[in-house]
């Protein structure tokens, strides 16, 4: 398949390989997020050294990686195996004196974790050869906590050698439509909250079938590559899966502040806390607090990151039976049919921030904000809890949102709702965006052209009327 986004990624390499001197690019993401694809685009027509490390003990490790290294030299069959990783890494900088060569060495914590010493060593290889070579390094992990706690971090023997890092992430909304050329944009959302911007799940899903189709083959479908994705990606990551599972459940059913999750898995809130931190790093579960509030606020929410995890969570972990009975048609008539719109409309909420973020980035809107997210509180002037889709803040300006997910056009109600929550934010300058699935009614469009503060965003149409 075509090779889709990764533009900035890919300029940031280019431009550091342009400059014909040692690198040293630290990469790291989560699994399946599309970094070793990234780094095969990036190689592609230059002198590259590409090894994948597996899970062997440190002599097999370094015999693989002698062995890959003397096949690109054409050395193999003369030269026996590296008998240290300093000898390998020492021949590779005599190579690269003169001639610039891509050294890529994926999944790096495959190593360290066979010999702990390769950190130091490689700093002091850094230090003392590599720095006047054109050796063009790149070590990249999976392992998103051991890239930043022991390459990364001021704690770290490599701390300060690196020339450049990459944290690769999901892809945003955008570039994932992009794998559904045919697809409505309704239908986008749908693949984008059910597999989310993850390439590999995104490859599972195809525009040559309905939502519908592809829900049934390749999740519930219980011989699918995603049917048990969730279940074998928490295994590979984490010691005790069953707690782990019981607090994503909880999350994905609506338990969103820590005392509710923990009373509902039936541990004590530290416990969980430290929990829902491993899942935090894992990009599986995320933490919330309204725009402006503090990191300590006590209105902290969690909720699934991961649109696969919350839909197989939601949708899928408890109805386990009835897919080992391959009543597929049933679990989706029955559990997921009448849900699945309710479903999206978060989905549709982080669609609508990340066209904000875009509109942000090319200075479409009325001003530059420097933060965005959900807003939630009291309203000391109807003394109850509101919520605020989006808020989009900078200084005394703020942009108001309301996404409407539902298949009838937004009407005047939901416009002056807005305006009379909005009273109670102590912004001098206020604007007010609608997104809207199916549009809006003639009341709302009118409104909206003599209100130069309200714009609207007809997603169903993939235009909008600023």
């Amino acid at each position: 398949m075509k090779f889709i986004g990764r533009d900035y990624e890919l300029n940031s390499l280019e431009r550091l390989y342009a400059e014909d001197s040692f690198q040293f690019v630290v990469m790291y993401g989560r699994r399946r997020v599309g970094k070793t694809r990234l780094l095969s685009e990036f190689c592609k027509g230059k002198d590259a050294i590409f090894f994948v490390a597996e899970e062997y003990n440190d002599k097999m490790a370094l015999e693989k990686f002698s062995r890959k290294i003397l096949e690109y030299y054409g050395m193999s069959e003369f030269m026996p195996a590296f008998d240290s990783w300093e000898k390998a890494f020492l021949f590779l900088d005599k190579q690269a004196q003169s001639k610039q060569t891509i050294l890529i060495i994926d999944e790096f914590p495959y190593i360290v974790a066979a010999n702990n010493s390769i950190p130091s060593l490689l700093q002091n290889v850094i230090d003392h050869n590599l720095k006047s070579s054109k050796l063009f390094m790149v070590v990249c992990g999976s392992s998103m906590s051991f890239m930043e706690k022991e390459i990364l971090s001021y704690k770290s023997p490599l701390y300060g050698r690196r020339t450049a890092q990459m944290k690769i992430e999901p892809f945003d909304f955008f570039d994932s439509a992009k794998f559904f050329p045919r697809y409505s944009v309704e239908d986008k959302v749908a693949a984008y909250g059910i597999v989310g911007g993850i390439p590999q799940y995104l490859l599972k899903f195809s525009d040559d079938f309905s939502i519908e189709e592809n829900i049934k083959s390749s999740i519930l479908d219980k011989s699918s590559y995603l049917h048990d994705e969730p279940s074998i990606l928490l295994k590979q990551e984490l010691r005790q899966p069953a707690l782990y599972n019981s607090i994503i459940e909880a999350i994905a059913t609506g338990s969103s502040k820590l005392n509710e999750i923990a009373t509902k898995v039936g541990e004590d809130n530290s416990k969980c806390s430290n929990y829902i931190k491993s899942l935090m790093e894992l990009q599986i579960v995320e933490k919330e607090i309204p725009v402006g509030e503090k990191e300590s606020s006590r209105k902290t929410l969690y909720s699934i990151k991961d649109s696969l995890f919350r839909f197989w969570y939601r949708f899928v972990f408890n109805n386990i039976g009835l897919i080992e009975q391959e009543m597929i048609e049933y679990m989706y008539e029955n559990k997921i049919k009448p849900e699945l719109n309710d479903f999206l409309g978060s989905t549709f909420e982080k669609v609508c921030i990340e066209d904000l973020k875009r509109r942000n980035k090319s200075m479409e809107l009325p001003f530059v904000f420097e933060k965005i997210g959900r807003w939630w509180g009291n309203n000391p002037y109807t003394k109850r809890e509101e919520e605020i889709d989006i808020l989009a803040v900078a200084r005394n300006s703020a942009l108001i949102c309301e996404c409407k997910w539902r298949n009838q056009p937004t009407d005047i109600k939901v416009v002056n709702s807005l305006i009379e929550k909005s009273n109670m934010l102590k912004y001098e300058n206020k604007y007010y965006m609608f997104f809207a699935k199916s549009g809006f009614t003639q009341d709302v469009l009118r409104f909206s052209k003599d209100n130069e503060r309200i714009m609207l965003v007809d997603f169903g149409m993939g235009n909008s009327r600023t």
